[in-house]
């Protein structure tokens, strides 16, 4: 009795969190945000689509913010576009926020990307900004601890990564449950490893006699390469009642717990060969 009423709890679980599940990257929907919009008042925020009430708090607490958000938004788009562009699903759905289809609407390998994606585009977007100027709350990133080695010297403007991490996960995370958090925290892992440092040559004649070097992150897109990979080896997951908290479990390898560096799904897609616009696939006819 007992094992027949863990089943039927581990079904309706799966049930719930397998059906709108796409609710949180609503926000992409931003990169639709007209120009014209300033976006320097608090009633700005009801105007924007796709944002949950949390959100919107957090718009209205933050206003400096929306145009980077917005950015990246946008970036998060155009760059999943192209990291899938040679796969037969493209990632064109996305361009439909915050109306998503099947694909990204259920906990699929998609969703899981894109979440992982996402998440990790407003936090690069938002370091970036920083070292631009572009953001009145935030500067250079910190000057590293460790010395650089004979010849160099920090100096420079360090991508704001820290800041970046904090701001993009108080905004993207707010409306998530437990498996996009993961897949989100999946996403600025992969930003954490991207960071690498970066120099500049001075000395006479070209000499390069000394080097002023900081910590800058690699270009989105080469995050996205990483995340795809994660995404090609992605974990089926399922979630298993222990006490009054949920976990998440491998479905086919259950002996083992969910590891912090890999994507996870519940639910299995489509081939995407065959055009079937409901579940977000345009098929492969003439592309």
């Amino acid at each position: 009795m007992k094992a027949k009423v863990q089943f039927l709890w581990t079904v309706f679980l799966s049930l719930i969190l397998q059906t709108g599940l796409g609710y949180a990257i609503k926000w992409l929907a931003l990169s639709k945000t007209p120009s014209v919009l300033a976006l320097n008042q608090t009633q700005h925020c009801k105007q924007l689509e796709g944002l949950v009430s949390s959100q919107v708090q957090l718009c209205r607490s933050n206003l400096e913010l929306m145009q980077t958000i917005v950015q990246a938004a946008r970036e998060a788009m155009k760059t999943c576009r192209k990291a899938f562009s040679d796969m037969r699903w493209n990632c064109s759905s996305i361009e439909r926020a915050p109306n998503y289809l099947l694909d990204l609407e259920r906990g699929t390998r998609e969703s899981a990307f894109v979440y992982a994606l996402s998440a990790a585009a407003i936090s690069h977007t938002i370091a970036r900004a920083c070292t631009t100027g572009d953001l009145p709350g935030c500067s250079c990133g910190p000057v590293p601890g460790e010395t650089p080695g004979p010849g160099y010297r920090w100096g420079g403007c360090a991508d704001n990564l820290n800041y970046g991490l904090l701001m993009g996960a108080k905004f993207s995370d707010a409306p998530m449950k437990l498996m996009h958090l993961h897949n989100s925290e999946v996403g600025r892992q992969a930003l954490r490893a991207s960071l690498e440092m970066k120099c500049k040559c001075h000395g006479v004649s070209g000499s390069c006699s000394i080097k002023t070097c900081w910590k800058g992150l690699q270009e989105l897109r080469d995050v996205a390469q990483d995340l795809k990979t994660k995404y090609l080896s992605a974990t089926k997951v399922m979630y298993r009642p222990m006490g009054n908290r949920k976990h998440l479990v491998p479905k086919d390898l259950d002996i083992r717990p969910v590891q912090d560096t890999e994507l996870i799904y519940l639910q299995s897609s489509p081939d995407f060969c065959m055009k079937n616009e409901k579940v977000g696939s345009h098929g492969t006819q003439d592309r």
